[in-house]
């Protein structure tokens, strides 16, 4: 893979959801939503395509619990975030750690705040909560107060109907 097209067209073998997104506004140029079943075969077409794991993080929404996971490449600029919903009959996603290293920490991490079980996960003891608080996920959040995607999701701004913004000339 060497261009942002690359990538897109490499994602039709998984095959997923793939959004390009205004970079300025997000963060990153690609937005991938991905069924738990995809995500390691996705994981292994990013490391194939020398593509680094930047993070791994949770949220509770309204639906359930989605596991994002942003990656870049060290080739061209391209970053990308990915969506998994945790499987709910077993709140879990399979782990990546083999994959991308990097992976091992974050996940425990996930597993600490949101009590997401990675499965086959080489180390999945606590990370930074104490082994006795293991019932306690900090990051849930109460019923009343979950929202879905769409409630929180950016709204990219129509810039087209806006004039430029006037150049200020300097004097001399």
């Amino acid at each position: 893979m060497e261009s942002k097209d690359s990538v897109i067209s490499a994602f039709k073998s998984i095959p997923v959801k793939v959004e390009e997104v205004d970079f300025a506004q997000r963060g990153y140029h690609l937005e991938i939503r991905l069924e738990s079943s995809q995500l390691r075969s996705f994981a292994e077409l990013l490391r194939s395509g020398n593509f680094y794991l930047s993070f791994v993080s949770g949220l509770h929404l309204s639906s359930g619990i989605d596991v994002s996971y942003q990656f870049a490449n060290y080739g061209f600029p391209c970053r990308l975030l990915a969506h998994v919903a945790v499987d709910t009959d077993n709140n879990s996603l399979p782990t990546i750690s083999d994959i991308f290293q990097g992976a091992n920490w974050h996940e425990r991490e996930t597993k600490d705040f949101y009590g997401v079980i990675f499965r086959n996960h080489p180390n999945l003891k606590p990370l930074l909560l104490a082994e006795d608080m293991e019932d306690l996920k900090p990051l849930l959040k109460k019923a009343d107060s979950l929202k879905d995607r769409a409630a929180i999701t950016r709204v990219e701004k129509n810039t087209e109907d806006k004039p430029a913004p006037a150049v200020k000339k300097e004097e001399a």
